[in-house]
């Protein structure tokens, strides 16, 4: 016999001696020698006992063992419940147990063991560990449903009961093993096992008052969870009211953190049992068209069908398998044809002639420098405000409490950054001083400080204390060639040039009658809008202090599945009135009264229905990109008509991505009309109990192509409105519109000090829906024509900068904005800047997808970052020329050192990421990439 000692001393002969002494010994008091051998070995130290173990038979030895000792005339249970436990420790680190207990007969020979020792707790229950372990394989836990274990174990499931809990613990967790089989599950369904577990789990529920007995109750809803898996135990689950049956306990131990296991599981079969349902819609594709060329969207039909609405498709798949889902193998050998040397230009040479206007720095001809302002802006006392010295980055810095090391780019050579650091700061501490004064007396005039004495501030009050205003037409003005010259439908206008010039507190870098101007000029999908939002028509501040992240209440997202599930059990409040629709052929809202209006028919707005569900709650479904049936995310629309201090509830019910930075603490934007007309323009982050969830709404099988729906998720959020019958703005984040874009360049154009920078704005090409793609051209006069510094001048390398390629994130374009006022400004930083390099900015890569508030795509309804490799004039014409405009560069032997793209794939950090095409399209060019990461907050404020 060998002794613990001897075992401890030869470790590499122990498995070998097992198997021969546990196979050929019938001797009782050997095995039980043996056993107590491994029990001690296996208790201690790691697991790496145990898998040497099983890689020397350790598993078949244990088995066999079982199989003789329990097919004699009369079993032992001194050997059977130590190797009972053996086998529980063993068979959770071998992934073949159940195969090899499968081939051994132990499964059979186990539950007839368990069958015989149904009233004897203790064998019962090692019987149980070990089928345990072998239901914890899919394939044998089938096998074992076959072979009438399910029906045993209900035998030992009980109603509510002190004695025995802990077999009936273990005897749930067998149960829900066996059921993720899908066989078992539709056996247990055929035989009414659903309704069984539904009345053991109330009735512990409700009799376990000290919540002593959490981890029973949990098993129990595990196995109504891998049940209701299936399109038939939903169907059973439903028929037997368990939706009812486990809303109610949901609500009586919602507020109970001990009862985190049994919560969780709750919603988790209440989101699945929802019946599905598809939008109330009556097409996925978008509520605008337009004709481009060779579109890519998807024909759909116009009303969706039955055949259109998939459920689940789980029934598909009928075969127990171990394998959740198979998903092809693309890793398994590298293509190695994918793989090739520098790519040559896709662009013919003789197209480069078109790009030499858009470089005439190349010439090094300065002659004609200043900038020619066409006629054709008739307006009056254009930017009579804003032609002020712009802010200097320092000034900036002051005012918003950032550190340098804030806004400096990587980008900036090691040897310029030297040259700052050594040679500024005799230059920069007066500067300092000059331009703080400036921004504070700037502050104080765009009513961040609020001055109480003021007689316009007052005037204003009291005019909106006696409705003087008629705050529904001054929220969205009507765009028209004259505010002063308006009829009756637009006396709008009137009252709002009124209030321009009383209002005397103006924006820095913005001026309505500009924005006005070019708003005209812009062009739409839907053929133009004939209305503009108020806070890009009149401007908007940032807010005076930072505004942190939203701390997330504990529990708020099954707070809110629940009052879903309660909409479908108790529809006695639900309203389900349609208040707003583009769909419509004409407004909902004429004759609809207690309830808020709502519109988005603006530049960039994106709201396409709005469905009162409670007097202070609303579902709200956002468009889908123009020509697509997709990408809904975005939203910015107007909300009027509501009261003050009531919390009003919106759900945005058709979002697609998975998940959001609204459940890790980033909140919507609002802008308050009459905040602004009180002196307070700003965009805040406002909204309480945020969260992002799935709901029980599918894509339709022809949007998917034919697969299986997917759920669409829902991003709700409360809001409290400052005033009573205010108007206000909604948006995903801070708004940043094609013609506030164009605004901001002409205001450079005309602020900037012509002797010291060169600013040029081009045209890089028109885009599908007919607006001028703009490019800027910024950097440095040659000191002089001698040929010293010409020389310098021409060996400037170039940096490229683009932003806004997905409209949804427009906190890109706040980046570019700080970008470009800083590049412009007296900085000694932004000067040394300009003295070594030539800026090629592309502001705005997709500027119909921002005007027609698009989240993702072109008009076409495709990711316009997708297309760098092969894009093509008439289709991705911002794309094809701003490549075209790289090549150009590259052949003069100018290729730009940096590429750097202002995106913004979260919200609350920027990360710049690089798809292949794009990375193979800089690669060509000869660019390196540039990378960085922006806080939110810091965009927002024009900082860089």
């Amino acid at each position: 016999m060998l002794s613990f000692f001897e075992v401890k001393s030869k470790p590499k002969r122990f498995p070998k001696h097992l198997a021969f002494r546990l196979h050929n010994s019938s001797d009782k008091a050997s095995i039980l020698a043996i056993l107590q051998v491994l029990s001690d070995l296996l208790s201690v130290g790691t697991d790496r006992r145990i898998y040497y173990m099983i890689s020397k038979g350790g598993s078949e030895a244990l088995l066999q063992t079982l199989v003789d000792t329990a097919r004699s005339a009369s079993p032992d249970w001194d050997i059977l419940l130590p190797l009972f436990r053996l086998l529980a420790k063993v068979g959770l680190r071998d992934k073949k147990f159940g195969q090899k207990a499968l081939e051994l007969e132990a499964l059979d020979v186990t539950l007839i063991l368990a069958r015989k020792n149904l009233s004897h707790s203790q064998n019962l229950l090692h019987c149980l560990w070990a089928l345990r372990v072998f239901a914890s394989r899919v394939t044998t836990g089938a096998m074992l449903g076959i072979n009438g274990a399910m029906e045993l174990l209900f035998k030992v499931l009980s109603p509510y009961t002190r004695k025995h809990t802990r077999k009936i613990r273990v005897a749930t967790e067998v149960l829900a093993a066996l059921l993720k089989s899908k066989s078992n599950s539709r056996r247990a369904v055929n035989r009414g096992y659903v309704n069984s577990l539904l009345r053991l789990h109330q009735d512990w529920h409700s009799r376990d008052v000290t919540n002593t007995y959490v981890m029973i109750r949990h098993g129990l809803l595990l196995c109504l969870r891998h049940i209701v898996a299936l399109r038939s135990g939903r169907e059973a689950f439903l028929a037997a009211q368990g939706m009812e049956t486990l809303f109610s306990i949901a609500q009586t131990c919602l507020e109970n953190k001990n009862m985190e296991l049994v919560i969780s599981a709750v919603i988790q079969i209440l989101r699945q049992c929802y019946p599905a349902s598809r939008l109330p819609l009556v097409t996925a594709s978008s509520a605008y068209t337009f004709p481009a060329p060779g579109s890519t969207s998807s024909e759909l039909p116009c009303h969706l069908t039955e055949e259109d609405f998939d459920d689940d498709g789980d029934e598909e798949m009928d075969k127990d398998s171990d394998v959740e889902a198979m998903k092809e193998d693309d890793d398994l050998e590298t293509d190695m044809s994918k793989l090739s040397s520098k790519p040559g230009l896709d662009l013919p040479e003789e197209e480069f002639a078109q790009y030499n206007a858009m470089c005439p720095e190349l010439s090094c001809s300065f002659e004609e420098l200043e900038p020619k302002y066409g006629d054709d802006l008739n307006i009056k006392d254009t930017l009579h405000a804003n032609h002020h010295h712009i802010p200097s980055a320092a000034s900036l810095r002051h005012c918003f409490n950032r550190e340098p090391s804030s806004w400096r780019q990587d980008t900036v050579h090691t040897s310029i950054l030297h040259m700052v650091k050594t040679g500024k700061s005799s230059v920069q501490s007066s500067s300092k001083q000059r331009s703080a004064t400036n921004v504070n007396q700037s502050i104080q005039q765009n009513g961040l400080e609020i001055d109480s004495s003021g007689d316009d501030t007052s005037d204003i009050q009291a005019s909106l204390e006696q409705a003087a205003w008629d705050i529904e037409a001054i929220s969205c003005p009507r765009i028209t060639a004259s505010f002063s010259n308006s009829t009756k439908p637009e006396e709008s206008n009137e009252a709002v040039e009124k209030l321009l010039h009383t209002h005397a507190k103006h924006i820095p870098f913005h001026d309505p009658h500009l924005y006005l101007t070019n708003a005209m000029q812009t062009r739409s999908a839907a053929g133009g809008f004939k209305t503009m939002a108020f806070p890009d028509l009149w401007g908007h501040c940032p807010p005076p202090t930072a505004q942190p992240m939203l701390d997330r209440k504990l529990g708020v997202q099954r707070i809110k599945i629940l009052e879903d599930v309660r909409r479908l059990l108790q529809p006695s409040d639900i309203i389900n009135k349609v208040v707003f629709s583009l769909d419509e052929p004409r407004p909902l809202q004429g004759s609809i009264s207690n309830c808020l209006r709502f519109h988005s028919k603006f530049e960039s707005g994106n709201l396409r229905k709005a469905i009162q569900v409670r007097e202070f709650e609303y579902d709200l479904l956002v468009n889908a990109d123009v020509n697509s049936s997709q990408h809904q995310q975005w939203f910015y629309f107007k909300v009027s008509g509501m009261r003050a201090a009531v919390p009003y509830r919106f759900n945005i019910i058709n979002c697609e991505k998975p998940n959001s930075q609204f459940n890790y603490g980033m909140q919507p934007t609002l802008y308050s009309v009459k905040e602004a007309l009180l002196g307070r323009p700003a965009w805040i982050r406002t909204g309480s109990e945020i969260c992002y969830y799935k709901n029980h709404y599918r894509q339709n099988t022809a949007t998917m192509d034919g697969a299986s729906g997917k759920r669409y998720y829902t991003l709700t959020f409360a809001v409290t409105f400052p005033h009573n019958e205010d108007a206000c703005y909604l948006a995903y984040h801070y708004p940043y519109t094609y013609s506030a874009l164009m605004t901001h360049l002409g205001i450079l154009e005309r602020s900037i000090d012509h002797r010291e920078v060169y600013f040029r704005h081009d045209v890089l090409c028109q885009t599908l829906g007919g607006n001028p793609c703009p490019l800027v051209t910024i950097t440095a006069f040659p000191e002089s024509n001698s040929a010293e510094h010409l020389e310098q001048f021409r060996c400037r390398p170039y940096q490229v900068i683009t932003a806004r390629v997905h409209p949804g994130e427009s906190n890109a374009s706040w980046v570019m904005k700080g970008t470009l006022e800083f590049l412009v400004s007296s900085d000694p930083v932004a000067k040394l800047l300009r003295e070594n390099f030539v800026f090629k900015i592309i502001p705005m890569l997709n500027p119909d997808g921002v005007i027609n508030g698009n989240h993702r795509c072109s008009l076409r309804g495709e990711d316009l970052n997708r297309q760098w490799l092969f894009p093509q004039a008439h289709l991705q014409p911002t794309i094809y020329h701003a490549k075209g405009l790289l090549h150009y560069l590259s052949s003069t032997g100018r290729g730009p050192v940096v590429f750097c793209d202002f995106h913004g794939h979260s919200q609350k950090k920027n990360v710049f990421l690089y798809g292949c095409s794009m990375k193979e399209t800089l690669w060509q060019a000869g660019c390196t990439v540039g990378e960085s990461a922006l806080l939110e907050d810091v965009s927002y404020r024009g900082i860089w």
